[in-house]
């Protein structure tokens, strides 16, 4: 699915959530393990983990550069195939099940930041998209990817979605949450990012203020077997990522 449909579905459900947000854990939700990843991104070699996905990410200056180049759809034309919009996307192959994932993000002109888990062996959603964490400047969403905005299911109704606008909607809107907050983010300010994933659990902070959580099935997919960052919008950067390995907080 195109990233700006998904992101627009995103924005219709979670007004259905309103008034029902859940109560955000204060504490952690997840005990950190074994630290199994980190980057500054300083230097000028980088690990074999990171790759490519979808255009255009650089190393500069210390830290990691995402900006997102397919903007706009272009159809197919003088032999060229055509191009879909998407996010800025960059890979780390990394397997988790349930992880603390800790980066810090700055928006340089984008609208949107992401951490997102995939399992590319899954095939009952779209490219193996499991769940999500999303950060604009003034809310917070989190996805279940697997069996919502993602899933097999949604592809099959959407292609018929006058006649399943109703399970369509049910469908986004048991698996999308999005929380205002209190404080708008600004523009060319670093912020500490955590998502940990517990279980069914997802819970956001942003400088150590929990901001957004969510129990939802694909959350709890047994293995997450790539990491990735998402940049939409004109560009966003990325430093200092930590990911350790967790279980439940007692």
């Amino acid at each position: 699915m195109r990233f700006h449909t998904l992101l627009t579905l995103a924005l219709l459900s979670s007004a259905a959530f309103a008034a029902q947000l859940p109560e955000i854990p204060k504490e952690s939700i997840a005990k950190k393990g074994e630290l199994l990843f980190s980057d500054d991104f300083n230097g000028t070699t980088h690990d074999a983990k990171w790759h490519r996905v979808v255009d255009t990410f650089t190393f500069e200056n210390g830290v990691l550069k995402g900006t997102q180049t397919r903007d706009q759809d272009v159809p197919a034309q003088d032999g060229k195939p055509a191009v879909t919009k998407h996010a800025a996307v960059y890979g780390l192959e990394l397997p988790t099940k349930d992880s603390v994932v800790e980066v810090k993000i700055r928006f340089e002109g984008n609208t949107l930041m992401d951490v997102e888990f995939d399992d590319r062996k899954f095939t009952g959603s779209h490219y193996g998209h499991l769940c999500r964490a999303q950060v604009l400047l003034d809310q917070v969403k989190i996805l279940d990817e697997r069996d919502g905005t993602q899933s097999n299911q949604l592809i099959e109704l959407r292609k018929d979605p006058v006649k399943n606008k109703e399970e369509i909607g049910k469908l986004l809107s048991t698996h999308t949450i999005s929380f205002p907050l209190a404080h708008k983010l600004e523009q060319g300010k670093w912020y500490t990012l955590v998502v940990e994933t517990v279980g069914e659990q997802m819970r956001v902070t942003i400088d150590g203020t929990p901001v957004a959580y969510f129990k939802s099935p694909g959350i709890g997919h047994e293995t997450k077997s790539k990491i990735e960052l998402g940049v939409s919008g004109k560009s966003g950067l990325f430093d200092d990522i930590k990911v350790w390995n967790a279980s439940p907080a007692k």
